[in-house]
């Protein structure tokens, strides 16, 4: 796979959706963003709060810029608060260090973007997330 297509990216906003309503998750946001950091599909559930979308974004944002998934970012913040709080300044605060911000692998293992979720707790954002990708056949960077 070269990058990641929009059809790619609504394949995984309707999988990680899907996902979330088989686990009873509250509504969910869901944000995809191409390996430079350009979002490519987002949709958001009906019911799903307010600035859901900048929280979505926020985690997979923060992934492509730092490399790591938010829930690493989200460890970093504990140990290296001055690091993650420098990195969301330089991003103009559009980066959310919690989990729920995946990175996205295509089969040779290389990041071809990133899925941000948000509406239910940040670990059950993040397993909407996974379970959607393994049902397009796609993987996280989980190192």
């Amino acid at each position: 796979m070269n990058g990641l297509t929009l059809d790619t990216a609504r394949e995984i906003i309707a999988a990680t959706r899907a996902a979330g309503r088989e686990q009873g998750l509250k509504p969910l946001s869901v944000a995809v963003l191409d390996a430079g950091g350009h979002l490519v599909a987002f949709e958001r559930e009906d019911g799903s709060s307010t600035h859901r979308f900048q929280i979505a974004h926020g985690k997979a944002h923060g992934a492509i810029a730092i490399g790591v998934g938010s829930r690493q970012l989200n460890a970093m913040a504990e140990d290296r608060p001055y690091f993650i709080a420098a990195a969301n300044a330089a991003v103009g605060g559009a980066l959310v260090p919690v989990p729920g911000g995946v990175l996205v692998c295509d089969d040779d293992g290389t990041v071809i973007g990133a899925v941000g979720a948000s509406g239910d707790t940040s670990d059950n954002d993040e397993a909407a997330i996974l379970a959607g990708l393994d049902a397009v056949g796609l993987t996280a960077k989980t190192d």
